[in-house]
């Protein structure tokens, strides 16, 4: 009786690990590396609760996360080390717009040599693949160096937004629609080219800074989109959140036949005990789960970490999904770690926000044409 139960304890317990690691592996973008029928959710969720290994095991992992939060919030271990984490963070804050430059450029310049417009499901067919492909390496490369950084930024969501209503396909790159506006927020920082031409034209005697036009402009944009710095977390957790929780629906939970495919194809459920049904659940309710608390800012630094460990082993896990796509994302989740929740987070009532998160994501340095 006593290996009887030991046996069961140990299935238990790896099918429950396995669920910790199920959004990791399938949480990719399955319309990426995945092709058929979508499937009927609610047939698939009927035929899924009824396994008592899927329920047992969901309702398990469910309470064991809810028990760690409650325990954490209540001893509140590892204070100093937290504290020193969240000031080593912060110090990073004048890396920002290098890293979203980095972040967003690069997949701009990838997509346009690819052939797809922002998302690799999303033919240039619309403005023509010539076109197309030259509007992305051309502002990729604005971002990637730099220049105009506010302005490249600006037409790229613009051109994202418009494109969008006819192409829905853009919203599963939805995360270009906050990187955009970071960009915009906090500009071209340094090294960039916008911060080496200010200096060339702020210096006494030099040409340059006797017909520069550009100064003057950047200045004056600058100046409008400050009062909104401020809000660069609360942005970037509103658009990561969003991205997250639209992929674990439309990708995963109503879209049940095309993740249990992926499933099939890369073989999850033939080397673990986990049932396929249980991979496309709980991958789909933790991308769910996540996006919310990056949301509403409920352990952002945590919920950021987790999101660069999902992206992470997911381009192990996902051969064929490209590692450009998900550039953008990272840089996001990194952002996340160095700033903090930002404005309008859960996180500031239960104590998980300090005053040099504050600063940082108020103050982050824009050392370009400001």
């Amino acid at each position: 009786m006593n290996i009887s139960r030991t046996r069961s304890a140990v299935r238990v317990g790896a099918i429950l690990l396995g669920v910790s690691l199920v959004s990791s592996v399938v949480a990719g973008h399955v319309e990426y590396v995945g092709d058929g029928e979508r499937g009927d959710p609610i047939a698939f969720l009927m035929e899924a609760l009824s396994n008592p290994v899927v329920v047992a095991a969901l309702t398990a992992g469910g309470i064991g996360v809810v028990a760690v939060i409650v325990l954490y919030l209540r001893l509140r271990p590892l204070t100093h080390d937290i504290a020193v984490f969240r000031q080593v963070m912060v110090s990073y804050s004048d890396l920002v717009p290098w890293l979203l430059r980095l972040g967003f450029g690069l997949p701009l310049i990838g997509a346009g040599f690819a052939g797809y417009f922002f998302a690799p499901i999303v033919s240039p067919t619309l403005i023509g693949s010539v076109p197309s492909r030259l509007f992305q390496i051309g502002l990729g490369f604005f971002l990637l160096f730099g220049l105009a950084t506010r302005a490249a930024a600006l037409v790229g969501l613009g051109v994202y937004l418009l494109v969008l209503l006819t192409q829905s396909e853009l919203l599963f790159s939805l995360e270009w629609i906050p990187g955009f506006i970071a960009i915009a927020l906090v500009g071209s920082g340094r090294p960039s080219a916008d911060h080496t031409l200010q200096q060339v034209a702020a210096a006494d005697g030099t040409f340059y800074g006797a017909i520069d036009p550009i100064h003057r402009i950047a200045h004056w944009l600058a100046t409008r989109l400050e009062p909104y710095r401020r809000y660069l977390p609360t942005i970037i957790r509103l658009g990561m959140g969003a991205a997250f929780a639209f992929l674990g629906l439309a990708e995963k939970l109503l879209a049940p036949s095309l993740a249990l495919g992926v499933v099939h194809q890369y073989g999850f459920s033939e080397v673990t005990p986990i049932p396929p049904e249980l991979w496309v659940l709980g991958a789909g309710l933790s991308e769910l789960a996540l996006g919310i608390a990056l949301f509403v800012g409920f352990f952002t630094r945590a919920s950021a970490l987790t999101a660069l460990f999902v992206f992470t082993l997911t381009l192990f896990a996902l051969p064929n999904d490209p590692v450009l796509a998900h550039i953008g994302l990272f840089s996001l989740a990194s952002t996340l770690l160095i700033t903090g929740a930002g404005p309008y987070a859960l996180d500031n009532l239960l104590g998980a926000t300090t005053d040099s998160d504050l600063h940082s994501s108020s103050e982050v340095v824009d050392q370009g044409l400001d």
